[in-house]
């Protein structure tokens, strides 16, 4: 964002946030003032290769500790799914849960608690019978539950019924001995300034009951949360705003959000793609700007709301509209050496592998042997 452009009270004022939140809410503008992004090219300009690995057992501080390496079961959905009596293959909560501990994963994020109804405890564990039997399991492999992408209302108001399956989430969650219980999907799919108000109504009033629980409330995000925020100009037929402040979605619901209610789990990867496609935004006074997205610098600006990540990576592919292909982690481009540096904290952020596309029909294994990949190489980065 070009600052000599427009003044820090234009855009407060376009945004309509008080002085005192405005000021107390350090943005990306800020943090691209003081370091270039990651990828501070679109990608067909990056450098093809992968950020040089260290041997897991080589010298320096590792950026990520023992007990902070995760993944999402998302990874290793069809492990968790398939039939234990079709396939010797590890199959089912407790199976997978043994075999992700002895490739050296300290924590893991659920993505629901549904598995093949032949595993153990059956097909549905989203109870809180089914949560006891998982926490079992999880510390038999010496696992922390650490999140869930699970329920949240999509109503608002909320409806009694929403509120009661929100509560039954929690009581799941802490059973399983989590910190955090989240979501995978946006506040809202809104490019509007209204609609992004709305939602942070209904996520404060949710963090607060689930801080009542003793949990914080998270929201995971994919590249759509950080294309620009349209919030002025001419109005269109709907009599809604056409153009941006260069405000991104997800700045502004970080800055109209209570920090002891509301945390974000950001998708590395998705961050990235966000870098490559959103790098202009039309001015209120309908001028193109350029504003290349830096995902480590959001995060140091906001550093302690952002318990948790998505530790994903990619090759450059500028054919696909994203700008990567996804691919195990450790063998893509993405620098997670310099983003794990730039956002330190080692010891407050939890980091969990992911790979969308891990599961194959033609290899039931590679979804295991990726997270075994991704594990090597999250223990590998080094200082």
């Amino acid at each position: 964002m070009n600052t000599s452009q427009h003044t820090d009270e234009d855009l407060r004022r376009s945004l309509g946030i008080g002085r005192r939140r405005f000021l107390s809410t350090c943005t990306a503008v800020a943090a691209g003032a003081v370091a270039a992004p990651v990828l501070g090219a679109a990608p067909v300009q990056a450098a093809p290769q992968a950020a040089p690995r260290a041997a897991a057992g080589g010298g320096g501080q590792a950026l990520v500790p023992a007990d902070k390496r995760g993944i999402i079961l998302y990874t290793v959905r069809d492990a968790v799914g398939r039939d234990p009596l079709s396939t010797s293959l590890p199959s089912g909560f407790r199976a997978v849960f043994e075999r992700l501990a002895r490739f050296g994963y300290r924590q893991v994020e659920f993505a629901g608690y549904g598995q093949h109804a032949n595993a153990p405890g059956g097909a549905n564990l989203e109870s809180a019978q089914g949560a006891k039997l998982l926490r079992r399991w999880l510390d038999d492999a010496g696992l922390r539950a650490q999140g869930n992408h699970g329920f949240i209302p999509g109503s608002w108001p909320l409806t009694s019924g929403d509120l009661d399956t929100f509560k039954k989430h929690l009581e799941i969650a802490n059973i399983l001995g989590m910190a955090h219980v989240g979501t995978g999907a946006d506040p809202t799919s809104s490019r509007y300034k209204a609609d992004w108000d709305v939602a942070a109504d209904k996520w404060n009033a949710l963090g607060e009951t689930a801080r009542r629980a003793g949990l914080k409330l998270y929201t995971h995000n994919h590249d759509a949360a950080y294309d620009f925020l349209l919030d002025g100009g001419p109005l269109d037929a709907q009599g809604r705003p056409t153009r941006s402040s260069g405000v991104r979605k997800l700045e502004y619901f970080l800055s109209v959000t209570d920090p002891k209610l509301v945390w974000l789990e950001m998708d590395v990867f998705w961050a990235h793609v966000a870098q490559y496609k959103f790098r202009t935004y039309t001015a209120h006074d309908g001028s193109t700007r350029t504003d290349v997205f830096d995902p480590a610098g959001l995060v140091t600006c906001h550093d302690k709301r952002y318990p948790l990540f998505h530790a994903k990576d990619g090759v450059v592919n500028t054919t696909n509209g994203m700008g990567y292909d996804m691919v195990p982690f450790g063998t893509g481009v993405i620098d997670y050496t310099a983003f794990f540096s730039r956002v330190g904290h080692r010891n407050y952020h939890n980091p969990m592998v992911e790979q969308d596309n891990a599961p194959s029909t033609a290899d039931p294994a590679q979804s295991l042997e990726h997270a075994a990949i991704g594990y090597r190489n999250l223990a590998a980065l080094r200082r």
